[in-house]
């Protein structure tokens, strides 16, 4: 070692202690406050794929934001494997504090028990679905309705004058339970463990009021939690209680949320006290707290809870190079013996680090261990994500019991995750998915030109309700009128096809934005090539996505250009800030793979080792009913090549997001897969069915696509044509809506019967004044009626302006021949139906439509000949 490398920092390690088992694994992290705001928005496949154990949401009706209604969500979330929807009753009211109605607070405190009686009514009609509510009678009642604010019941805060809060909970507690006995409470729901939630439970113990589940809040750090937990379970022990259940039903702030390697710290501290929690909100309703991307699409957080999600087995301990430090290394890991697998997920900080599987069982993983090493990389709050990027895969001896790998330019914003299998199969070591790459910081770049500014400091560990911003900082100077030239000079190691992402944001809001939309600047690499990129919109400012586009480059330096004029292609409109430009040369085979051994068994399935010849350590050995689903990915909606490899005889079954499409067959089918991420599942049919891998390769153009414009429909009533930029010929339809009288219908043909996608090109602007922090975008619905069948109700997320336009798509059967499709909209009434919200917080219109257009779901057994 030379005297430079001696004074350089030391490698930090991370220790896997497989040994030292900690208990099942729970998987409650993955909860969510306001993360789904209607069946379909987050998609189901979506939901299912984040595996959230609860979710906490406003009561049903209730006006403090559109969408989240508690009653509504509780269905779909059910059938995507949820477990409880807490409601928090206080969200039937505007505003934070709330604003409860009533002269004095005896009056506001009955209006507030009439609110509840009506909602355990309610809850009364689901049948079996009611056991998995959960009632939060109040929420933070220190700073709301027991606190000392102009809305509080007397204007002092129960901390220190409790009696009005204690009374309050045993009333609205004995109402819950006298109307259902089985019913269950939590609480107090306070924004930190103070405490004075020792005299709280104090007191419901002694009237017993207990709740069922105590709920807080950990807007602190990840080291706050294990701390807080255990303060709350020596209060537990002091008063002879419990221990009850315990959900942290709001963690983790602005700066964290979104990003995979500040996040798996507050995983790993809460999978470690084996509690619920639920991400807080902070920006909008039904993106799962900025882990979904539009309906059906994921960002880098999302697949880091995808992740979570598949851990199996029992948690094991984990040392830490810096014990409970945030912004440092930490993780979270399983040993599942059955399976004869290992997962670590970590990250938290940059550099190179030693990650040490200590412990590791000869009877288990043999002499031989395979060792998958993947990236979970940060893409922006509403920047899709492909599946984690694949960085190591070989095979390594263990030695004393240890199997070390040691992973160099780690980010601090990425997660990464470490899978270990026997080795010693003859499995071929698959190459990296990406073989080179760069970040260039727009703070570096150089710019010409007016309007320029550098932009920052956002988000940093000193001001966490910012958001995470590459750098901390970002540009500002493309925008209306602007003649800025943000050029960055990279250099790349060989000739290639290399992807450039644009990592940008627009607030749909702001001044110069409103009127276009989607900011558009002109790209040059070298002062050739233009082409237009419309960059992402976001919520608010500082808010990122990514745009991409794919360029040829030569070995060596070149200047990339982003400008607001271009002599070929026009002038910006918008205004646009610039994080970064990410230069990406990927694996040249675009064959996206998904080992079995690796995915989702349900069903009696099993991994096996035992099969030489297999892709990877593994397989899956499926009996007649067992599954194995992936979690698989789709840059767009339309036809992919799928094929499922199996190995010898045996029969099975392929779904796509439920709806089976058809047998396995022994080579590549051409199956329609939706933008975004797709469940994939294959279930066996016969009495053993042994599945390697599924793969999914780009289109082949076999299944027949047709696409037809809005405006060649016929309109009845108030629907219209109308001008919009960025729609596809410059027109859409809209003024659908607000009664079935207002209407679109649409002419299209299918050369077969059966299962087609129709892929709905739309925008949504919709958006009311917000009370506080959250912007309220409200999702549009459409009525969707084939051939005056009955109607399929669909929820359209926010696309943050009129003149920007995403795909979702929608499952429906047609006929051959010539088929009508009917979009009709009008205001959906409250739950019971008598009611309408009187806030405008449910939206009487459908979407603007730009085009629809049909692709058969999977081929027909002809086209399989």
């Amino acid at each position: 070692m030379d005297a430079v490398a001696a004074e350089g920092p030391a490698r930090e390690k991370l220790t896997i202690d497989l040994g030292t088992e900690t208990g099942p694994f729970h998987g409650g992290a993955s909860g969510t406050l306001y993360g789904l705001y209607g069946d379909g928005v987050p998609s189901r496949v979506v939901v299912e794929g984040m595996y959230p154990r609860t979710v906490t949401t406003k009561a049903q009706d209730g006006i403090q934001h559109p969408g989240g209604d508690a009653l509504e969500i509780l269905p779909p979330f059910v059938a995507a494997g949820g477990k409880d929807v807490y409601v928090y009753l206080p969200d039937f009211y505007r505003g934070f504090p709330y604003e409860w109605p009533g002269a004095t607070g005896a009056e506001r405190l009955a209006g507030h028990l009439d609110v509840i009686r009506r909602q355990v009514e309610l809850v009364q009609t689901l049948g079996e679905l009611k056991s998995h509510v959960v009632y939060v009678p109040f929420n933070e009642p220190e700073g709301n309705m027991f606190g000392e604010g102009k809305w509080s019941y007397d204007g002092v805060d129960w901390r220190t004058g409790p009696g009005p809060y204690f009374a309050a909970w045993e009333a609205a507690h004995r109402l819950i339970k006298g109307l259902d006995p089985d019913a269950r409470v939590a609480g107090p729901n306070t924004c930190a463990l103070y405490p004075e939630v020792r005299d709280f439970l104090e007191f419901a113990k002694a009237h017993d009021v207990l709740p069922d589940i105590v709920t807080w809040h950990e807007l602190s750090s990840p080291a706050e939690v294990r701390t807080d937990i255990a303060k709350y379970r020596a209060m537990e022990r002091a008063l002879g209680i419990g221990p009850l259940p315990v959900n942290i039903n709001e963690y983790a702030h602005n700066y964290h949320v979104s990003v995979p390697g500040q996040m798996i710290q507050w995983i790993a501290a809460i999978e470690e006290w084996k509690v619920d929690a639920d991400l807080a909100y902070w920006n909008i309703a039904g993106n799962l707290n900025d882990s979904a991307v539009e309906a059906n699409k994921a960002n880098g957080q999302w697949w880091l809870y995808n992740a979570y999600g598949q851990l199996t087995g029992n948690t094991v301990r984990v040392l830490a190079p810096h014990p409970d430090v945030q912004y440092t290394l930490q993780g979270v890991a399983t040993l599942d013996r059955e399976k004869r697998q290992a997962r670590a997920l970590f990250g938290g900080a940059g550099g190179t680090a030693d990650i040490e599987f200590d412990g590791v069982c000869a009877e288990v993983f043999g002499t031989v261990v395979h060792a998958r090493a993947v990236e979970i990389p940060w893409t922006g709050q509403v920047g899709s994500s492909a599946p984690p990027l694949r960085l190591r895969d070989e095979e390594l001896p263990v030695r004393d019991g240890k199997v070390t790998l040691t992973l160099a330019g780690l980010d601090a914003m990425s997660a990464y995750q470490v899978i270990l299998s026997p080795g010693g199969n003859g499995a071929a070591a698959l190459p990296p998915a990406v073989r080179w790459r760069r970040t260039y910081e727009a703070e570096d770049a150089a710019y010409t030109g007016g309007g320029y500014s550098k932009n920052g400091p956002e988000g940093s560990p000193s001001a966490v309700d910012r958001f995470a911003t590459s750098g901390g900082y970002h540009v500002g100077g493309l925008r209306t009128g602007s003649d800025g030239v943000l050029a960055f000079d990279v250099e790349v190691p060989q000739d290639g096809t290399y992807d450039l992402m644009v990592f940008a944001g627009s607030h749909n809001l702001a001044d110069l934005v409103r009127e276009q939309g989607p900011t558009n600047v002109f790209l040059r690499v070298d002062g050739e090539d233009p082409r237009e990129l419309r960059l992402p919109l976001g919520y608010k400012r500082a808010v990122w996505g990514h745009t991409d586009t794919r360029v040829e480059l030569t070995a060596g330096r070149h200047r990339v250009t982003l400008a607001a004029r271009d002599p070929d292609l026009g002038v910006t409109q918008g205004d646009a800030a610039v994080d970064k430009l990410d230069v990406v040369l990927r694996e040249e085979d675009e064959t996206a793979l998904y080992d079995a051994e690796f995915a989702h068994l349900g069903g009696g399935a099993r991994v096996s080792h035992a099969h030489r010849g297999a892709s990877g350590p593994g397989v899956a050995v499926l009996p007649r009913g067992g599954t194995v689903t992936f979690w698989a990915y789709a840059d767009d909606d339309g036809e992919a090549s799928v094929t499922v490899d199996v190995l010898g005889p045996g029969e099975g079954v392929v779904s796509v997001n439920g709806e089976e499409v058809g047998r396995v067959e022994r080579g590549a089918v051409p199956l329609f897969l939706a933008g975004g991420v797709n469940k994939v599942t294959v279930t066996g049919t016969s009495d053993r069915l042994i599945v390697d891998r599924l793969r999914i390769a780009p289109s082949r153009g076999l299944l027949p696509s047709t696409a037809y414009a809005a405006e060649e429909g016929v309109l009845t009533g108030a629907a219209r044509v109308s001008g919009h930029p960025y729609a596809t010929g410059g027109k859409a339809v809209d003024g659908v809506g607000a009664g079935p009288a207002n209407a679109l219908t649409l002419t299209v043909t299918a050369d077969r019967a059966g299962r087609h996608a129709l892929t709905i090109r739309y925008s949504n602007g919709e958006q009311p004044p917000s009370t506080h922090y959250n912007p309220d975008p409200v999702c549009r619905h459409a009525d969707v009626r084939v051939n005056g069948g009955p109607a399929r109700r669909v929820l359209f997320p926010t696309t943050f302006h009129f003149n920007n336009f995403w795909n979702l798509s929608v499952p429906v059967t047609l006929r051959p021949g010539l088929n009508t499709v009917t979009f009709t909209a009008d205001e959906l009434p409250d739950f019971a139906g008598d009611t309408t919200n009187a806030y405008g917080r449910r939206s009487a219109h459908a979407p603007v439509i730009d085009q629809v257009t049909v692709t058969p779901l999977a081929p027909t057994e002809a086209d399989a000949r």
